[in-house]
């Protein structure tokens, strides 16, 4: 059938919304510069008109005015169809990706459980518990050797009651070493004097130094 008819195309697919969304706002971008460029001519026209006197000339010039006027309204409401049609698509482009998104994360969750059935598969319960079992078991052995190893041997025996007798002896021997009592007696001796004495001196009646022989002293020049 192929070699008689022939084989037809394949077709392509058609515009993506996102495609649709682009030519629609290039549209709109179009109208928006066609409005720009009848702004600049009513701006001209008004101005030539507030110069002009009235008239037939005027008129002629307000009637250009009218008609730039309403194609600004014609492109004004395209455009305005034109951004309406494009907010619609980008709603409705929005809904299909969170969907897209929406799909992948179930797909991507399915997957997960699957992967965490096969990683259950592999580990047993019972196992686990006989290597718990077998831990605890070594612990214990562990536990007696150390206190096997910490064993005393030939350990004499003491009399509790001699020792709290040496323990109290102690403290009242710690007690007298701590006793600074004897220091008071040493505190309380009396100050040695902190000048060089002088020589006792003898005067007569009249105030004048003598000797030991009661005779006047010559007084020595060094």
């Amino acid at each position: 059938m192929n070699r008689l008819f022939g084989k037809g195309k394949p077709k392509e697919p058609g515009p993506s919304i996102t495609d649709c969304i682009t030519n629609v706002d290039t549209r709109a971008e179009g109208v928006e510069k066609k409005i720009n460029v009848l702004d600049n001519d009513l701006r001209k026209f008004r101005d030539q008109m507030s110069k002009m006197r009235e008239g037939p000339a005027k008129n002629a010039v307000k009637a250009k005015a009218l008609r730039v006027l309403k194609q600004k309204k014609m492109y004004e409401q395209q455009l305005e169809n034109l951004r309406g049609q494009s907010f619609n698509m980008e709603q409705a482009n929005f809904a299909h990706q969170t969907l897209k998104d929406t799909h992948s994360t179930v797909v991507a969750m399915k997957d997960g459980m699957k992967q965490m059935k096969k990683e259950f598969k592999k580990v047993n319960i019972e196992e686990i518990d006989d290597v718990q079992d077998e831990l605890a078991d070594m612990l214990d052995e562990a536990n007696e050797i150390q206190d096997a190893l910490g064993r005393n041997y030939n350990t004499p025996e003491v009399d509790e009651d001699e020792l709290a007798a040496e323990l109290d002896a102690l403290g009242d021997e710690i007690a007298l070493d701590d006793d600074t009592s004897y220091l008071d007696d040493v505190l309380k001796a009396p100050a040695a004097p902190d000048t060089k004495p002088e020589a006792e001196t003898n005067k007569n009646k009249d105030g004048i130094q003598v000797d030991e022989f009661g005779l006047p002293q010559i007084p020595s020049h060094n």
